[in-house]
């Protein structure tokens, strides 16, 4: 079973994202539990948090379908203490959040050395950012976003996830996400089969499918290991429909929530019933 959908807007509160989600035929969404650049936020209310779940009932959304994503703001791997443990805490509150919304995923970024550690060191501390945060909460899964590698972000080698993962005490509780844009960007080709093929092949060998928890659906205005993080709609950009069309039909790609974060939200309904098209 695929899960598909896009990451929709939590405006007036996180309970009308699963009603966003429902008016464009999404069998999946992502969505902010707060604003995703700001630090702080007010807590969740008792009302909100019922209203939430109440329209995940209603409209069919189980955990395993929503993927929700932390703040931009937060770096686990900040070279700097003091901010380290300022993203430490709000990354924390981000998987409170999300247990007190019955959710068990939690998308983010994994982090940034901002050139001023080696990156072993960086992806320790991340690593040890995830355990620290896992210590303290209950059921939610830190799922770590490949990134396009643009600046001094770390994530975009398979094998920088692989070593995360490795340090993660509690493997059944981490897991990533795969972005298309990102993945194409930092250098993973995706543009035939044959390259599908290529790329998902080294995955598996490198981090492992039962570790995928989802994945963003992005086409990529940027060029093949640019570095630079450009989302493009599907088929219109530098990735093609190929890539999409064998994601689809994929079987070691279900069971999870496959969100769009595509350029043009009016055509949201369009590309989701497009995929569909292929299962």
């Amino acid at each position: 079973m695929k899960y598909i959908g896009a990451h929709v807007s939590a405006s007036g509160g996180v309970d009308n994202a699963p009603i966003n989600a429902n008016q464009i035929g999404a069998t999946a969404f992502a969505l902010f539990t707060k604003n995703q650049r700001q630090w702080q936020a007010k807590p969740l209310e008792r009302a909100t948090i019922d209203k939430f779940k109440l329209n995940c009932e209603k409209y069919g959304y189980s955990s395993k379908q929503i993927l929700p994503h932390d703040s931009y703001l937060i770096n686990l791997g900040h070279p700097e203490s003091e901010q380290l443990e300022k993203s430490r805490a709000a990354f924390l509150d981000e998987m409170q959040r999300c247990e007190q919304l019955g959710l068990t995923l939690l998308n983010f970024h994994p982090g940034s050395d901002l050139r001023q550690i080696s990156v072993d060191n960086c992806l320790a501390r991340i690593a040890e950012s995830i355990n620290i945060t896992l210590d303290k909460s209950k059921n939610v899964v830190a799922v770590i976003e490949n990134t396009a590698g643009q600046g001094s972000n770390l994530g975009y080698k398979f094998e920088h996830l692989a070593q995360i993962i490795h340090q993660v005490e509690d493997k059944s509780r981490v897991g990533v996400c795969i972005d298309t844009c990102h993945a194409f960007a930092a250098g993973y080709d995706l543009r035939t089969v044959k390259a599908c093929d290529e790329t998902f092949d080294e995955f598996d060998k490198i981090v492992g499918f039962k570790y995928l928890r989802g994945m963003h659906l992005n086409d990529a205005k940027s060029e093949l290991a640019s570095h630079v993080d450009r989302h493009n709609s599907l088929g219109k950009g530098n990735i093609g429909k190929i890539a999409f069309e064998y994601i689809m039909q994929d079987p070691r790609i279900d069971e999870i929530p496959l969100i769009l974060e595509t350029i043009d939200p009016d055509i949201w309904a369009e590309e989701i019933a497009w995929l569909k098209s292929f299962t």
